[in-house]
């Protein structure tokens, strides 16, 4: 699917359940920040697999340039949406209570070669590198989102001290 205008693009950040969004919040937070478009929507790829698929098909009719997809456990819904379109997917492994996000740090990095899914640090840092990384993709074609990227970036730098006090 080949989008001619890739000029405002949105992002859709996805996540398996409701428990997913306080750590994909932080994901909204940067986007919102730098002033990127966003959706935000609960997919699960085992408890709706029918909305997955339909959320699929419809990725350049709804203008999206980049899915962040949180996911905990089994984490299977960064891989079957990379799986289903060539929009860059990135996943973002949600902290389980059984084994610390290993487990969903594993599954969506373990992906099968041909089906890339770019894969961010489990929790909270993640969720906030997702959505940095998302405005680097839309700001490859949008300038305005590039000049909001290098501004945020040149806070960053700014609020960094050089001694300690």
């Amino acid at each position: 699917l080949l989008m001619k205008n890739k000029k405002n693009l949105k992002v859709s950040i996805v996540m398996g359940s409701q428990s997913d969004y306080k750590t994909m919040k932080f994901a909204e937070k940067i986007l919102k920040t730098i002033g990127i478009k966003f959706e935000t929507r609960i997919i699960s790829a085992h408890r709706t697999p029918k909305r997955m698929y339909d959320f699929a098909r419809t990725i350049s009719k709804n203008k999206i340039g980049v899915i962040i997809a949180g996911a905990g456990g089994s984490a299977h819904l960064p891989g079957m949406l990379a799986a289903l379109t060539s929009v860059p997917v990135f996943g973002v492994p949600i902290e389980s209570k059984k084994l610390k996000g290993i487990d969903s740090l594993l599954s969506i990095v373990q992906m099968p070669k041909g089906v890339p899914v770019g894969t961010l640090a489990i929790g909270e840092n993640g969720a906030t590198n997702s959505g940095l990384l998302a405005a680097s993709v839309l700001a490859n074609n949008d300038p305005l989102i590039k000049k909001r990227l290098d501004k945020w970036r040149l806070s960053q730098t700014k609020s960094v001290k050089n001694y300690p006090k």
